[in-house]
């Protein structure tokens, strides 16, 4: 196949959605709000637990980087090994799924690909609205001493000042969540297994930035909250919602048309 100049790309099916499982999605929006006073508890528990670890930053860095912590081979390949999985290699495992469920019409596969993808993206733009802003300085800028260094908008003009949240933290968080809820609504009970994986796995994420010593503890809790409640709800509200970035990322189809021409397609009902 081949694509040449002049090749028809157009759409060739939009279909209206059938009013009974239109109604059925309203009753369903109706039922899950995007946000609940769960979610303000959880919020709360995060914010309560990124101020109280403000006074214990300075420990927490220097014990990690102590020269036995940091001789330690195992400790120092894993926590290398972990941070490459998470920032860039988050958007490299969502990319593929995508590729393999759209190719191999695994729609959910195509769905777990592109919601994780999607949360990773909005929670990075979050943390790093947040770093901008906030202009926290590293660790190693200050070398450990002075965790209450903020500078306002700074982070936008340097990367030693942009510490406040952890982006690692935030991209493995933001996967695990959102993999754990999508997974969770195909098999409920999926979570109990799938869940554990994926945070243990982004806590070690977490833990690694720190005995890398770019981040204090604070900034991998909070980066850990931007990236369970980006992951959360962009599955929810995808779901919920059909989005317009959805139809068009999901349910595209590229076909030829029989004389080395490409067609994309999609359709707005689901596959």
């Amino acid at each position: 196949m081949r694509l040449r100049r002049g090749a028809a790309i157009g759409v060739l099916a939009v279909l209206a959605a059938p009013a009974g499982a239109q109604s059925s999605r309203a009753a369903d929006r109706a039922r899950t709000p995007l946000f609940t006073g769960k979610d303000a508890l959880i919020g709360g528990a995060f914010a309560v637990a990124t101020v109280a670890l403000f006074p214990l930053d300075q420990r927490l860095a220097k014990h990690l980087t102590n020269p036995g912590a940091q001789a330690n081979n195992f400790f120092r390949r894993a926590s290398t090994g972990v941070e490459g999985i998470a920032s860039p290699g988050a958007y490299f495992i969502g990319g593929t799924l995508y590729v393999v469920g759209r190719v191999g019409h695994f729609q959910r596969v195509a769905d777990l690909g592109w919601h994780g993808t999607e949360a990773v993206l909005l929670a990075d733009a979050v943390t790093y609205s947040l770093k901008g802003i906030t202009g926290r300085s590293r660790p190693f800028v200050t070398a450990d001493t002075n965790p209450r260094d903020f500078k306002f908008l700074k982070g936008f003009r340097t990367g030693g000042r942009q510490s406040f949240p952890s982006g690692h933290a935030t991209s493995a968080f933001a996967a695990a969540a959102a993999v754990t809820a999508e997974t969770g609504r195909w098999w409920p009970r999926s979570t109990w297994v799938i869940g554990p994986l994926m945070y243990g796995g982004a806590s070690m994420v977490a833990l690694s930035r720190m005995y890398h010593n770019r981040h204090w503890a604070s900034d991998v809790v909070l980066g850990a909250a931007v990236g369970t409640f980006g992951g959360q709800k962009v599955v929810q509200y995808s779901h919920d919602h059909k989005t317009a970035l959805d139809r068009a990322v999901l349910h595209m189809s590229v076909l030829p048309d029989g004389a080395g021409n490409i067609i994309v397609a999609w359709s707005t009902t689901a596959p």
